[in-house]
């Protein structure tokens, strides 16, 4: 028996001997508990050794984090979501028998106290018990006080663990709550209505991905899980509402990686008779004042690098981009032939019928993307890799959009959409065309869409934002998985359920 097993049977065996001293080893009698950070300022102005003057009896609740025991005392941590407090525990002031049936208690345990509060000769705010209360007796071990749990994929797994036993981790995801919260405290200051929109969709659309497939036995006909809300928000538009909002999920089924999950978070939010330069303001505001308000500044370190969030940010045409930052010379970027003969030699595969704006979108990802740490606007994308952006009247060859990238990952896409019916009609018979029979899922022509711009969509521009990558920028978090409570994972070896082989 390795250790882990004889640790959990060992405490089995407690549970078990707890419950036959009449002990309810997962009760629900220990109520309205005080939480910890509450009484720690009130010890703060005792003397060492002495107790709280016309002090009350307090009641707190938390789980046991570490134990010290000396025959007759002991001294124990607990933590509640609020704080972590010292209990001092006596043989004399808890009688006899309970303190015995006290010494089963083990670190991990949830537990009640109710006691008066002191500070000890070491000078820390403590809780004398004067009563105790078995809540939840765990049956498995936290992890090694000195060692943690420091093994990556298992603190996705186990995250329960890992908030327990990780401040940090506690920390990363209370902040993630607050981001979500003050982009909706934005918006909504700003005019924007928060909506939801339909996660399962019989066309998925507003996005070039591969999605979940699932079939609704009622209606008798397959759904989608949505790759984005896109369509849905504009049809809004159509409705009459002018500033909408959604944060919710995407789901895309494709691979996994430190940037990547196949659940995700989006914003996305539309705005009738605006373009895309006025939410390039708007988002340059919104991200500077979301650093300020989480950070205290806005300037931020990202695994050690410096980003300077504080407006203006620098805005490039991706051309301008591709001369500037990827130092490609401007004769090559606006010569057609030359710029696809480029993209081969750099190793990049294009489809037969792929063209010159796609090449250029390549190699800008290539040569580009990486270097932008300091946020930065890249504008005027090829209209072929740009199926429901607005053209720009100057230049057809190129959109009305903009993506954001800070520490060289894409943060944010946007642009001034595409409200001529037909004009986007031919857009989508051209992009199914180009993605080919082949696919998995082949794609659909959206025709409720169309029919919904037919009736007329105002003038608008639209954004998403992610909001993973968001919190990753904010709470200095290398991998998408530190900043998703439940990242999907492969399944453990051994783990039941999980196989879609059927037993012959």
């Amino acid at each position: 028996m390795d250790k882990q097993s004889n640790i959990i049977r060992q405490r089995r065996e407690k549970a078990q001997a707890l419950a036959e001293a009449g002990v309810k080893i997962f009760s629900n009698h220990f109520t309205s508990p005080q939480p910890i950070a509450e009484l720690l300022p009130r010890g703060e102005g005792l003397a060492a050794e002495m107790h709280e003057q016309n002090g009350g009896t307090y009641r707190v609740a938390g789980r046991i984090m570490s134990m010290r025991r000396f025959g007759k005392a002991a001294f124990f941590h607990i933590q509640d979501e609020s704080g972590r407090i010292q209990i001092y525990a006596r043989r004399d002031l808890l009688g006899d028998g309970p303190y015995q049936l006290f010494k089963k208690w083990d670190v991990g345990d949830i537990v009640g106290v109710e006691g008066k509060l002191f500070k000890t000769k070491t000078g820390e705010t403590s809780l004398e018990a004067h009563q105790l209360h078995m809540i939840t007796k765990s049956l498995r071990p936290l992890p090694e006080k000195f060692h943690g749990l420091t093994d990556v994929e298992t603190r996705y797994r186990q995250r329960y663990v890992d908030l327990i036993v990780n401040s940090e981790v506690r920390e990363t995801f209370r902040k993630r709550v607050e981001i979500i919260r003050l982009i909706r405290e934005f918006l909504t200051n700003r005019g924007f209505m928060e909506v939801e929109t339909p996660m399962m969709q019989p066309v998925p659309g507003g996005a070039t991905a591969k999605p979940f497939k699932t079939h609704h036995n009622a209606l008798n006909m397959d759904l989608y899980l949505r790759i984005a809300p896109e369509l849905y928000l504009k049809r809004l538009l159509v409705g009459g509402f002018e500033k909408v909002f959604e944060i919710n999920r995407n789901f895309r089924n494709e691979g996994l990686s430190t940037r990547h999950n196949p659940e995700f978070t989006m914003l996305e939010f539309y705005q009738a008779y605006a373009t895309y330069q006025d939410l390039m303001d708007l988002t340059e505001e919104m991200i500077s004042w979301l650093a300020a308000e989480i950070t205290g500044s806005m300037e931020v370190t990202y695994q050690g690098t410096p980003v300077d969030l504080a407006p203006p940010w620098q805005r490039y045409t991706l051309e301008e981009a591709l001369v500037r930052v990827g130092n490609i010379d401007i004769d090559t970027v606006r010569d057609d032939r030359a710029i696809m003969a480029l993209a081969r030699e750099q190793g990049i595969e294009l489809q037969p019928d792929a063209g010159p704006g796609k090449a250029r979108t390549e190699l800008f990802e290539l040569l580009v993307e990486e270097q932008l740490i300091n946020p930065t606007f890249i504008t005027a994308y090829p209209t072929e890799v740009s199926p429901l952006a607005r053209r720009n009247e100057c230049d057809p060859s190129v959109t009305d959009r903009f993506e954001l990238f800070i520490t060289g990952r894409e943060i944010a896409n946007a642009f001034s959409e595409l409200n001529d019916p037909m004009d986007q009609f031919q857009r989508f018979e051209k992009q199914i065309a180009e993605r080919g029979q082949d696919e998995e899922i082949h794609p659909e022509l959206d025709y409720d869409y169309i029919r919904a711009l037919e009736y007329g969509m105002p003038p608008a521009a639209g954004e998403g934002i992610g909001i993973d990558r968001l919190v990753m920028l904010l709470t200095d978090s290398p991998s998408i998985r530190d900043v998703i409570l439940f990242p999907h994972l492969k399944p453990e070896s051994g783990e039941t359920g999980r196989s879609s082989k059927k037993k012959k």
